[in-house]
């Protein structure tokens, strides 16, 4: 689950991270009301950021410098309401429905810091980088010597001699009568954001860039940016997190898979899959891509679904106006091939079929499987293995194409 960068800066807020002061606003009249706010607390310029789940909202002009209270309202009037488009969004962009007014904090110097799930090392790893604002993913593959990687034991947890690595590789002063003292403050920054991230059971914890503001004694680390995705197999644990997500950013068919406790991801392609089990359906699309096709989603039922959950399944693929074709790859091993020939005719009979449907069935109950999609009287194309399945569905969207 991924959250706002509001959102982020709060629990960063909450957790004793230092961040801009912000308001959150979800019209052009909360955000001259926002300005307002802030300038009676002395903030004098004011950066007006669209609310999206991507990045690179800069370059696409979704994040504006406002250098007076007066300067918001045209600049929030701009970025409300337009479809903004980056490299992350695809041509089709997102629609803007929130701003995020803040105050404006000039850094001194920008680098780049993270926090994600090593399941490699089985930890949390800190990434960074005296590179802050550039792509992570370009500085990687140019330049990876300049990217720091710190495992950190989960027994231990963040540790001084971490901090002291990480100053160093930064090219802060490790004096700690140094202005601002910033590796004391380094330290004590990256405590606090590492038990966060533990405590709410983050996957990926992103602050690009990670700044320096203020002179001299006056010198401060501050987040001027955050990023945050959680384990939604966590969210039941943490109800203020759940209660965080934003259904206008979220893909609707996944939304309606989550009701039905389904894994199910949108794809780009045209052939819609159901598959049983995710090692199976990882398979099908690769199969698919084999013969010349592109898997529409990636779509698990589970070992133990329900005629009920099939048919919901099933609704879901055939809502896709992408779809041109769909295969149904089932191996019964708890799951009975008979249980999906229930919801896959309880589907098909429900919405209708437009697209061909090919249907590959093996395991246990196989042969009644068969038979009650034969005798359904719908127009199944039956595959006798998952190779001669991908094969029909890919033959099929053509020809449907």
């Amino acid at each position: 689950m991924k959250i706002h960068e509001y959102q982020a800066k709060e629990l960063f807020r909450n957790a004793g991270v230092a961040v801009p002061r912000g308001i959150p606003c979800f019209s052009v009249k909360e955000a001259v009301e926002a300005a307002g706010t802030l300038a009676a607390q002395g903030v004098k310029a004011f950066v007006v950021k669209a609310q999206i789940h991507a990045g690179g909202r800069g370059k696409g002009g979704g994040v504006k410098i406002a250098k007076t209270r007066e300067d918001v309202e045209p600049l929030a009037k701009q970025i409300f309401g337009m479809t903004l488009v980056t490299h992350q969004t695809g041509p089709e962009g997102k629609l803007v429905k929130r701003l995020f007014i803040e105050e404006a904090t000039p850094p001194k110097r920008e680098m780049y810091l993270s926090l994600i799930l090593d399941r490699d090392r089985g930890c949390v790893s800190v990434l960074a980088s005296s590179e802050g604002g550039m792509e992570i993913e370009e500085l990687a593959h140019t330049n990876p010597e300049k990217i720091l990687t710190l495992p950190v034991d989960p027994s231990t947890g963040w540790q001084a001699y971490h901090s002291r690595k990480l100053t160093s590789f930064l090219g802060l002063s490790l004096d700690p009568k140094s202005p601002g003292n910033l590796a004391g403050q380094l330290h004590t920054f990256m405590d606090k954001l590492y038990a966060m991230f533990v405590a709410k059971d983050c996957s990926i914890l992103e602050i690009n860039p990670l700044a320096i503001i203020g002179e001299g004694e006056s010198s401060k680390i501050i987040a001027l940016d955050g990023k945050i995705n959680f384990d939604d197999n966590a969210l039941k644990r943490h109800p203020d997190v759940a209660s965080m997500l934003d259904p206008d950013e979220e893909d609707a068919a996944e939304l309606e898979a989550a009701k039905w406790d389904l894994n199910f991801i949108s794809l780009y392609g045209n052939i819609g899959c159901m598959v049983n089990g995710a090692g199976l359906a990882m398979a099908t699309m690769d199969i698919i891509k084999h013969y010349g096709g592109d898997p529409a989603n990636f779509l698990d039922v589970g070992g133990g679904a329900t005629a009920e959950k099939v048919r919901e399944a099933f609704k879901i693929i055939t809502k896709d106006k992408k779809v041109k074709a769909i295969f149904v790859n089932i191996f019964g091993g708890i799951m009975k091939c008979d249980t999906i020939a229930e919801g896959v005719i309880a589907a098909t009979k429900e919405v209708g079929l437009k697209v061909p449907l090919v249907v590959r069935l093996e395991g246990t109950n196989v042969a009644k499987g068969r038979e009650m999609l034969e005798k359904s009287g719908l127009a199944i194309i039956s595959a006798s293995s998952m190779s001669d399945g991908a094969q029909k569905a890919v033959k099929a969207m053509k020809e449907g194409l």
